[in-house]
């Protein structure tokens, strides 16, 4: 099975709705997808061979992704990125070719090499796409057709955050992304009656599996804007009446900022569920959330290694357990020590996932993945606990977890606690060095109403153990964040200058 199986919709069912532009049936999709592999097949394009795409959220990047991953193997970038980001990626991934919307990005036009071809993507009047050549590869090449991917074969290369590290390359298979999209649809009993709005990035695994295949999969309508934007959202929910959206922590809080101006819609377009993926979402956050939107919040835990999916709290009837991120959904959860052994229920040690969704391995990294593959089961580097229930209770990030004088400390917590304060926005706790601790914890925050570091120091003293409460509260004006919005906890000492 492949991509272009998944496609799942009835042929006069709405698959891609682009707000202010043309929608496409299934039998369009999957009719504009065979001509468009059948382009890049012309143009010496052939399985296995990586095709860079950077272009901004909506249907022509949804369409690419999937005519890419079908005819070779789609490598999504940020279209942010700078001329030497986009230089890098095109080297690692050894890209054959990168499609583009005519009007850019510059800098991915500007970093294409000369043993790569250029394609435009252009939208036709009804909606489809046309790929146009306008830079041959040399020397040229020549012109194959090729039959469709089978369910072993690569469908598209990402690669880790690399915050700490060069990033790796992260191969995920046709079968990968089906078992992935396919648990999706068994968690949320996704069907065709489903409209999804997407808001995620499409050169992410939460936008692109999380959103679109799982979407596609189940036959539903995916509403595709291009990119969030918060004073949008209410507006596109009052047209498009969705029935559920996935989105990252730092978006439901946007959301639900802008919800008290929008009552009305917000009481006329109820949510069947609303997701959060990518980073963890504080408890007060989902209380919020739940009040305010009047529809069940499902946190779930998922990793590009892992093709998005791996854990969910369920849908009611079902318990939902906020601060957790519930149970494996087609994914089987434990936790290991240090030593590579299984732990028992309620013991805290690394998070370890079998399943598969889950990649054989990092592309060409054989010491990552001595490190990151154990006995089958694929280390993710958060330390949690599996509770009685089966419930996933994350501490966090091993690396981001302070260490001070021996006492162990989850930011997450932390940063609950300070969401907890009314006048604050949003919170990031960090570790930051010290001289004879070896870690002290100190904590970032932006406001929304007026407030002192003092009042919030004591705050946090009324709920967490002295050893917890930051030596420091910065009050800044925003956190730092990556490409996708998650924060950056680990680079937040440096950025502020704070050292010993």
């Amino acid at each position: 099975m492949n991509l272009f199986e998944l496609l799942a919709g009835e042929d006069n069912h709405l698959a891609l709705v682009t707000p202010g532009g043309r929608s496409l049936t299934y039998k369009q999709l999957r009719e504009n997808i065979v001509g468009l592999i059948s382009q890049l097949n012309s143009f010496g394009l052939k399985p296995g061979e990586r095709i860079a795409i950077a272009m901004t959220n909506g249907s022509p990047m949804a369409i690419t992704f999937l005519a890419a991953a079908l005819c070779g193997t789609a490598a999504p970038l940020n279209p942010k990125y700078k001329p030497e980001e986009f230089a890098f990626y095109y080297e690692d991934t050894q890209a054959k070719a990168l499609i583009t919307l005519s009007e850019g990005p510059e800098a991915a036009i500007a970093a294409v090499t000369p043993d790569m071809m250029l394609i435009n993507a252009k939208v036709n009047t009804d909606g489809t796409l046309n790929f146009e050549l306008v830079k041959e590869k040399l020397p040229p090449c020549s012109q194959v057709r090729v039959p469709l991917p089978q369910s072993d074969d690569l469908a598209m290369i990402l690669h880790t955050s690399g915050t700490t590290s060069r990033p790796k390359r992260v191969p995920i298979r046709h079968r990968n992304l089906i078992a992935s999209a396919e648990n999706l649809i068994g968690a949320y009993s996704l069907t065709a009656a489903d409209t999804t709005l997407c808001l995620m990035p499409l050169f992410h695994i939460h936008g692109l599996v999380g959103c679109l295949l799982a979407t596609l999969a189940s036959g539903g309508t995916l509403v595709c804007p291009n990119g969030f934007n918060a004073l949008e959202f209410w507006k596109l929910v009052d047209t498009y009446k969705p029935t559920w959206y996935s989105a990252a922590p730092t978006m439901h809080q946007t959301i639900l900022a802008r919800a008290s101006r929008n009552t009305e819609i917000v009481k006329a377009n109820r949510f069947r569920f609303i997701r959060s993926s990518s980073a963890p979402l504080p408890p007060i956050i989902i209380e919020q959330l739940e009040a305010t939107l009047n529809a069940p919040v499902v946190e779930s835990y998922s990793m590009t290694e892992a093709s998005h999916l791996m854990t969910t709290n369920p849908l009611p009837p079902k318990v939902r357990k906020p601060g957790t991120v519930g149970y494996g959904f087609g994914v089987e959860v434990g936790i290991m020590d240090s030593e590579g052994k299984l732990l028992s229920i309620l013991s805290l040690g690394e998070v370890v996932v079998k399943a598969p969704n889950v990649i054989d391995g990092y592309e060409n990294n054989p010491e990552a993945n001595a490190t990151a593959f154990v006995n089958g089961w694929f280390r993710t580097g958060d330390q949690g606990m599996v509770d009685a229930d089966g419930y996933l209770r994350l501490t966090g990030r091993i690396k981001e977890l302070i260490n001070r004088g021996g006492e162990k400390i989850s930011p997450l917590e932390v940063d609950d606690v300070l969401l907890r304060h009314p006048a604050v926005a949003e919170a990031l706790a960090f570790a930051v060095p010290h001289k004879s601790l070896g870690e002290d914890i100190h904590a970032a925050v932006v406001l929304k109403a007026e407030v002192g570091e003092k009042e919030l120091l004591a705050h946090c003293s009324t709920m967490l153990a002295d050893f917890k409460v930051p030596k420091q509260v910065h009050i800044l004006d925003q956190l730092p964040r990556g490409a996708t919005g998650k924060l950056q906890r680990l680079a937040i000492a440096k950025l502020l200058n704070i050292g010993e």
